[in-house]
C-alpha cells in the first residue's frame, strides 16, 4: 500500500514498503527548490528502514544538479546502512545522469519490477 509523501508543490511522490525495499513514485521536478525536503525525508526514510531504496522517477519533468546530488548522498546514506538505492529512469532523467556520467552509480533501471528482480538476484 503505497502512503503519500509530504514533499512540496513541485515535487510530489509515495512511498511503499515492498519486502526488503523502499519505493518511491515521485513526479513533478528534483531541483534546488525541492531537493532540502526530498534529502530530508528520503534520509528518514533509509534510516527507519527497509534500507534498500527504488527511486521511481519515470514520471519526474526535470532534475538538475541539486537533484543529481541529492541522489548521489542517498545512495551513499543507503550503502552506509547496508542498502542500496536503485534509479527508475524517464528519457529526459537519464539524459541528465549520462551527461555527468552518473548511470552506473546510480544504477539506472528501465522499470520498478526491473529494479525489484535486479535487487533480489544482488542478494542471491
Amino acid at each position: 500500500m503505497a502512503e503519500p509523501l509530504n514533499l512540496t508543490v513541485s515535487l510530489r511522490g509515495t512511498r511503499e514498503v515492498r519486502g526488503t525495499c523502499q519505493i518511491f513514485r515521485l513526479t513533478g521536478l528534483l531541483d534546488a527548490f525541492s531537493e532540502p525536503t526530498f534529502r530530508k525525508v528520503l534520509a528518514s526514510c533509509i534510516d527507519s528502514g527497509p534500507a534498500h531504496i527504488i527511486l521511481d522517477l519515470s514520471g519526474i519533468d526535470f532534475v538538475d544538479s541539486s537533484g543529481l546530488g541529492a541522489m548521489v548522498q542517498m545512495v551513499k546514506k543507503a550503502q552506509t546502512a547496508g542498502g542500496s538505492l536503485q534509479v527508475v529512469s524517464n528519457p529526459r532523467v537519464t539524459q541528465t545522469v549520462k551527461l555527468v556520467r552518473l548511470e552506473k552509480f546510480l544504477s539506472l533501471q528501465p522499470s520498478v519490477d526491473a529494479a525489484v528482480e535486479s535487487l533480489s538476484n544482488s542478494s542471491n
